[in-house]
């Protein structure tokens, strides 16, 4: 409560707020939640994972494939072996079918990257989704209610998003295969490096006043990746002028602990120069899946 709140008033005092992405939280559905934060202009960039940029198209195109597997603690090695002979990739509790969700996608953005491709252009791969998700060409095969996805609320509204190490994702490995196969240039996708410098001008033209909050959902590089564009523009730049991030509130199940990105306490990311001594902290040590949809649904008065 203490976090929704200190959200509310960030918002409230005019201040704009990064949420990042890591984990399955699209698998998980957190559009159902996330899209209206988007809509309503709770959210004005986000970092995820190149799984969380794609899996929330995935589930968009084949909710009605994906199989639930409640009992997905005392599965063997053989019946793990038999989900995958069935094209069924686990999450947790929750099977994403390869053959209506990675293949459908990858027959369509292909276009888009061999299109870009030939006439020289060049996008990050969030830009690619958008085009992907505007043109509608998949639009009769939605699965879900539109207003469920939060990717295409993003699309729709433009939102600034950084994928940090897209590469490590299901379309990431796919781009490589066609690299591989000489039938496209690796240059044709905007890279990791090139997200960091358009963040630093992002943050330069948005952080003043009360400044940037960072709403963070679990750990890894979707936190660590944009976290670190204050240090890098103070330290390495020089630019003395730049504020800090102004909130921060992780949620996460990593408990404290040592040499953890996902587990180290806030105040361990002052001595970093991420975070100042009066930015307001919040750690939630519980299951992101069941805290976040609480805040926001907080958060938007439902």
């Amino acid at each position: 409560m203490d976090a929704a709140k200190g959200y509310e008033t960030h918002l409230t005092e005019g201040g704009k707020m990064m949420v990042t992405l890591a984990g399955a939280m699209s698998t998980a559905e957190l559009g159902v939640s996330l899209a209206e934060m988007i809509r309503q202009d709770k959210v004005h960039i986000i970092s995820c994972t190149g799984a969380n940029l794609e899996e929330d198209i995935m589930n968009l195109v084949a909710h009605t494939h994906y199989k639930r597997v409640p009992n997905y603690r005392d599965l063997t090695p053989q019946q793990e072996w038999e989900l995958l002979e069935k094209g069924l990739n686990r999450v947790t509790d929750t099977c994403i079918p390869e053959e209506e969700a990675f293949r459908k996608i990858q027959q369509h953005i292909v276009h888009l990257w061999k299109d870009a491709d030939a006439k020289g252009e060049r996008y990050f791969p969030h830009e690619y989704m958008y085009k992907l998700l505007l043109s509608k060409v998949m639009q009769e095969g939605y699965e879900i209610d539109v207003k469920d996805s939060w990717m295409i609320a993003a699309a729709e509204k433009n939102l600034p998003i950084v994928v940090g190490g897209w590469e490590d994702s299901t379309m990431g490995n796919i781009f490589a295969s066609y690299i591989v196969k000489g039938e496209l240039k690796a240059s044709t996708m905007k890279s990791g490096i090139e997200y960091m410098v358009w963040l630093s001008d992002w943050y330069r033209k948005n952080s003043a006043g009360k400044g940037v909050g960072f709403f963070q959902i679990g750990g890894g590089i979707a936190g660590d990746f944009p976290i670190c564009v204050v240090p890098m523009m103070y330290q390495d730049l020089e630019w003395h002028d730049v504020p800090f991030w102004s909130y921060f509130c992780q949620i996460s199940d990593s408990t404290t602990s040592y040499g953890s990105y996902s587990g180290a306490v806030p105040n361990e990311k002052i001595t970093w120069g991420k975070l100042d001594i009066h930015t307001p902290k919040y750690i939630v040590e519980s299951d992101a899946t069941i805290v976040v949809p609480l805040i926001f649904a907080w958060i938007l008065g439902w």
